[in-house]
């Protein structure tokens, strides 16, 4: 799944030691999208690693690939929504390139192309017989001693 917006809040990392000894570190970031009626999302990225290389900032447009999940704990299901990729994306260039991978957004030159113009669409053919979209109702015996409403 793909969700796209702006980072409206970057919450604290959590830390901790696995039973077998590791370290782990989560972080959650918040995205609000672009709709009429926008919607928030709160996600996580697993691991330092990956915290340290999309280097998310507030306001940031992103596009965030995400997994959603639930857990059992103590007799109640929580969601977990756990993103695997997230990449930049410009508004601007969104007509020419689409998003952009998670690397620090360089200013890049304004954009002088020519708008993109639609192609004309094919019109179909006449047809010399209308057809009706549903062959016409025939009535049965049975039917008729059935008045039902619907």
């Amino acid at each position: 799944m793909e969700l796209q917006g702006r980072v409206i809040a970057i919450l604290e990392p959590r830390s901790g030691v696995s039973q077998r000894g590791t370290n782990w570190m989560v972080q959650s970031f918040v995205i609000e999208t672009h709709e009429q009626y926008p919607k928030k999302m709160c996600f996580e990225i697993f691991g330092e690693e990956r915290l340290k290389s999309y280097n998310i900032q507030m306001g940031e447009e992103l596009v965030v690939y995400f997994d959603v999940e639930a857990r059992e704990y103590q007799g109640k299901w929580f969601n977990s929504i756990r993103a695997w990729k997230v990449e930049r994306f410009d508004p601007a260039a969104a007509g020419a390139q689409g998003p952009v991978p998670a690397a620090p957004i360089q200013a890049a030159p304004t954009n002088t192309a020519a708008p993109i113009q639609a192609a004309p669409t094919a019109q179909p053919a006449p047809v010399d017989q209308p057809s009706a979209p549903f062959p016409p109702a025939q009535a049965d015996a049975a039917d008729e001693s059935e008045d039902l409403p619907f």
